[in-house]
């Protein structure tokens, strides 16, 4: 019985998403939630006159850092300035692992934790604050772009930085960034370094398991790439070096949209008692060796419903399991696993394939249609311009995922360009 108590009533939480709203949602875990937590007129004011107890995410240690930080992290892929009370929610589930990049939103997701850590000074020391150097060649470019990021966010220094944001060739990690590491360490502007990685992604962790100087890597990792040998070799070769991890892309969304085999999996785990993206968290997560699953959550609802399923006590069983194993093989071909080296060697001449895949996934599944087509043309023009009419027939023949890469360029373009 004890143990029953423990645990968040996965059905009652899925009918009172629906029907009560958020305010009941962990009505079974004794929790009082006021879903709007604010003052007077000003939607980001926090409620002052009540204060309101929230069960807390678990934690794990960070790899050789030794910092606990929850394992549910808050992804900040979006403009936070219009959008504050985000960031109080996820303090009050003990969220406090903030993940934003230089880039993201134009620059608005970092000036907005820069205004709520302007309106809440406390705040800052209590979070372990995450930016990524986005577009960075050099030291120069990495120098530039944490002084700004730690200008837009009001701080005095970064705890995560990943220098380099997507890495996609371990060569890249060289001595003239080794050095600048250093240097930043020194200064105290950042705490520890790592890099973001979702493509070629074993060889770039496998890679980074070599060196002593990376503290941590956000890399893909989801019920489809877990399942890949040479991942799993990279990723405990990583866990053996001390390198933290943090898994991104955990909900393992698409280029296609939904699909009939979709529906299936999510009706299985409706069975089960909780959603399809809650059940691909505990997936991840039941990886003791990633510290931290990052999501992008846009509203309350879903930090609500993503605290619920890292609450949640319950296992996956051995069928679960199956039923994400075949799922993955049957819809492989709706989904870029991000080895895009391949597609490169396949068709030299426009070697952006993998991103491409990715800002269509963005478009999709994402519902992030502004940002996929701001992407989409920073791809240099004349690349741009070949994308259709490049023969994709090697590089389908060499996709281990069976992509119809040609057609999903196609609608790329139609609907990005």
């Amino acid at each position: 019985m004890k143990e029953q108590n423990n645990k968040i009533d996965r059905r009652n939480f899925l009918k009172t998403m629906g029907a009560a709203g958020i305010g009941s949602v962990f009505a079974s875990a004794s929790v009082k939630a006021d879903p709007n937590n604010v003052k007077g007129t000003d939607p980001n004011a926090a409620e002052k006159t009540q204060e309101t107890k929230y069960p807390q995410v678990p934690r794990r240690k960070l790899g050789k850092t030794g910092v606990d930080v929850p394992v549910l992290s808050f992804g900040a892929m979006f403009n936070i300035v219009d959008n504050q009370i985000i960031l109080r929610k996820c303090l009050d589930w003990g969220v406090d692992y903030w993940d934003t990049a230089h880039s993201y939103a134009n620059g608005n997701s970092e000036v907005g934790i820069g205004k709520f850590f302007s309106m809440n000074p406390d705040v800052r020391k209590k979070v372990f604050l995450v930016t990524k150097a986005s577009d960075a060649k050099n030291a120069a470019d990495l120098e530039k772009r944490l002084q700004e990021s730690l200008k837009r966010m009001n701080t005095e220094y970064i705890d995560l930085y990943y220098g380099v944001h997507g890495l996609s060739k371990p060569e890249d990690l060289t001595e003239e960034l080794r050095q600048w590491v250093m240097d930043a360490k020194k200064r105290k502007l950042i705490r520890y370094f790592g890099f973001s990685t979702h493509g070629n992604t074993a060889n770039c962790l496998a890679g980074a398991a070599k060196l002593d100087w990376i503290d941590a890597i956000m890399t893909t990792y989801n019920i489809r790439t877990m399942q890949e040998s040479p991942m799993q070799d990279a990723v405990g070769a990583c866990n053996k070096a001390g390198i933290g991890l943090i898994a991104m892309k955990v909900l393992a969304r698409g280029q296609k949209i939904e699909t009939e085999e979709d529906k299936k999996l999510a009706n299985h785990f409706l069975e089960r008692g909780f959603a399809e993206g809650q059940a691909k968290i505990k997936a991840v997560l039941e990886d003791a060796r990633i510290s931290t699953a990052c999501i992008t959550m846009q509203n309350v609802a879903l930090v609500t419903s993503n605290v619920a399923a890292v609450l949640d006590q319950t296992k996956l069983t051995q069928a679960d399991k199956q039923v994400f194993n075949e799922y993955a093989k049957i819809t492989c071909d709706g989904y870029c696993a991000g080895c895009g080296y391949i597609c490169n060697a396949a068709v030299p001449d426009t070697p952006y394939v993998n991103d491409v895949m990715r800002y269509l996934m963005y478009y999709n599944s994402y519902g992030n249609r502004d940002m996929a087509r701001e992407l989409f043309a920073q791809i240099p023009h004349d690349v741009r311009s070949k994308l259709l009419s490049t023969d994709y027939c090697v590089a389908e023949a060499r996709c281990p995922q069976h992509l119809p890469i040609g057609k999903l360029v196609a609608e790329a373009v139609d609907k990005l360009a």
